[in-house]
């Protein structure tokens, strides 16, 4: 295997898997450093049990996933109340929109067929193929990210005879301090090579916290000039150049293996 890491530290900023893609950079020579700069909080166990509960008291005609974890942990909810195929008959009787590569394996291996799917991954293109649709009267079962994204609440504004329920399997917290801290400090002092982002949420909080310490500008210079900012979609990369980051890339297939395999053959 192509090396192309050698000696290179990569920051992996997501809390997700984050040992597959410390054992990627590592094969690749590098080495990993774990800076998680968002949280997962699940919710109450009890509490999505109780949303499986109540979608399959109602008639569903649209069912929207927009993460893997998400669809897991419903999927998960529906073994624990012992309802899985019925769970997913339900699934199968309505129409079914996903967003991102796992997501839809994840369906496709329950022998759910999603009639929309983002072919790049992203919200932004399962929304634009969603709005090909008449959601007038419709009710739709909708599992968020762990926060309602602009582009989702635009959406739903615009259907107004649609009705929406809402499932946040999990929600997204702040950071540590003391990890924003680590982490300004090492970028600051060029004491890394590149920052993997896999949200805008993780964007977000690292720029915020530069406003916050005055070191925003400082902060620009370093990614524009010396440290690689590695965004793993367009999502992302949009979140990036909205705070005046320009350098940066972004792989072609949205997934984390594809943006450390690019990152690899940046530095070679």
């Amino acid at each position: 295997m192509a090396k192309g890491l050698e000696g290179k530290k990569i920051v992996i900023a997501g809390s997700k898997i984050p040992e597959d893609m410390a054992e990627v950079i590592e094969r690749r020579g590098g080495t990993a450093l774990v800076r998680p700069l968002q949280g997962l909080i699940p919710a109450n166990p009890s509490e999505i049990e109780q949303d499986v509960r109540q979608f399959m008291e109602k008639d569903i005609d649209w069912v929207i996933f927009t993460t893997g974890i998400g669809y897991e942990a419903i999927y998960t909810a529906a073994e624990r109340l012992g309802i899985t195929e019925q769970f997913v008959e339900k699934l199968k009787n309505a129409k079914v929109a996903c967003r991102g590569y796992r997501t839809n394996a994840l369906l496709k291996k329950s022998g759910v067929h999603p009639a929309v799917s983002a072919d790049d991954g992203t919200i932004a293109n399962m929304i634009d193929k969603l709005r090909l649709f008449d959601f007038d009267g419709c009710r739709v079962w909708m599992q968020l990210h762990g926060e309602l994204t602009a582009q989702i609440h635009e959406f739903i504004e615009s259907q107004p005879g649609m009705k929406t329920q809402a499932v946040l399997p999990y929600r997204y917290h702040a950071p540590e301090q003391e990890t924003l801290q680590t982490l300004t400090e090492e970028l600051l002092q060029k004491q890394v090579d590149a920052v993997c982002f896999t949200t805008q949420v993780q964007v977000n909080y690292l720029f915020d916290y530069a406003q916050e310490t005055g070191c925003e500008a400082e902060l620009k210079e370093v990614f524009e000039n010396h440290v690689l900012a590695a965004a793993v979609g367009k999502v992302t990369a949009d979140a990036l150049r909205s705070r005046g980051i320009e350098r940066m890339l972004v792989p072609q297939v949205e997934r984390m293996g594809s943006m450390i395999v690019e990152i690899g053959r940046f530095f070679e």
